[in-house]
């Protein structure tokens, strides 16, 4: 039988990554290439550029599949991109596009479903029967996968967790922040690299980044380290709420944010205070074993075995 070769194609703002996996997952061939700037067709370009590129790695094998991880969603109803902040995907048909340039099936899902596949098939979470992944980095997303598979939603929307307010709000932080997406007090602008900072100038008046913040509290700064504390008070309420509502085996974390090691110490607690009914929480919070690399082998790994 032909060994099936997988193609991820994580489509970020800045950059298009791409690489390919062999049946086993293991590493063939990987490239990175700048993102086109508010061009769709130009962007449909650069992703099929770096197929047929990482193609010339690959030889002679047949079965070829591709997958692509998008800032977005795709609409099954309409087969149109929403919800993208790389704004000029948003309406356009980008899976269809692709599979015509490409003159082969390609399958899209949102980047925080492509964390759970990949987490879920051989990461943090391999072989859970249903996974959250998280990416806390410049914002904040959440992705679902059940049995291997990304679960999107008739709406396109599974997993959306960003984009819900803050649980349990105290009455300082209601009715929070304005969001792009046009609601108040959005999880992304709490529990991200950008919320961190922006909380921490507004508690403290002082202009530093997410990493910055941690380096000063890693130094044991005081304003810091309880800006460090407010944030995981508040992963830990929004988690708590996924856990009530979807129970899942594995919460799986990634994104810049996800390297706070304090995390996966402080994070059981805060969520359990929580649940419903109390208790100890007996859903582990892992890591992402892959990184960085997640979303794109994720992308990959939407054709399964």
């Amino acid at each position: 039988m032909t060994e099936r070769i997988r193609i991820g194609i994580d489509l970020g703002g800045t950059k298009i990554e791409g690489l390919a996996l062999d049946g086993l997952g293991a590493e063939i061939a990987r490239l990175r290439i700048a993102t086109p700037q508010q061009d769709y067709a130009a962007t449909v370009r650069a992703i099929v550029d770096v197929v047929r590129e990482l193609e010339q790695h690959i030889g002679d094998r047949e079965q070829v599949s591709v997958g692509v991880g998008i800032p977005g969603t795709i609409v099954r109803a309409t087969g149109l991109v929403k919800n993208a902040n790389s704004t000029w995907l948003n309406g356009q048909p980008l899976e269809h596009d692709l599979s015509l340039a490409l003159g082969r099936p390609v399958r899209c899902a949102n980047d925080a479903n492509c964390l759970a596949v990949s987490e879920a098939t051989d990461g943090a979470a391999a072989g859970a029967g249903l996974v959250f992944a998280v990416i806390l980095g410049t914002g904040c997303g959440g992705g679902i996968c059940v049995h291997g598979e990304a679960r999107i939603g008739p709406n396109g929307v599974s997993g959306e967790w960003g984009h819900n307010p803050l649980p349990w709000a105290t009455p300082d932080e209601f009715p929070g922040p304005l969001c792009f997406c046009g609601q108040h007090g959005c999880l992304e602008t709490w529990i991200s690299g950008t919320g961190l900072a922006r909380d921490h100038r507004q508690v403290t008046g002082k202009q530093l980044s997410g990493p910055e913040i941690v380096a000063a509290a890693e130094s044991g700064d005081a304003a810091a380290l309880a800006s460090l504390a407010r944030l995981e008070d508040r992963i830990g309420r929004a988690l708590a709420s996924v856990v009530n509502l979807l129970d899942p085996d594995v919460i799986v974390l990634g994104g810049g944010l996800s390297n706070l090691d304090r995390l996966y110490e402080h994070l059981p607690t805060l969520i359990a205070r929580h649940l419903f009914g109390g208790g100890d929480l007996a859903t582990p919070v892992l890591k992402a074993k892959h990184g960085d690399a997640s979303g794109v082998r994720g992308a990959a790994w939407l054709w399964p075995a």
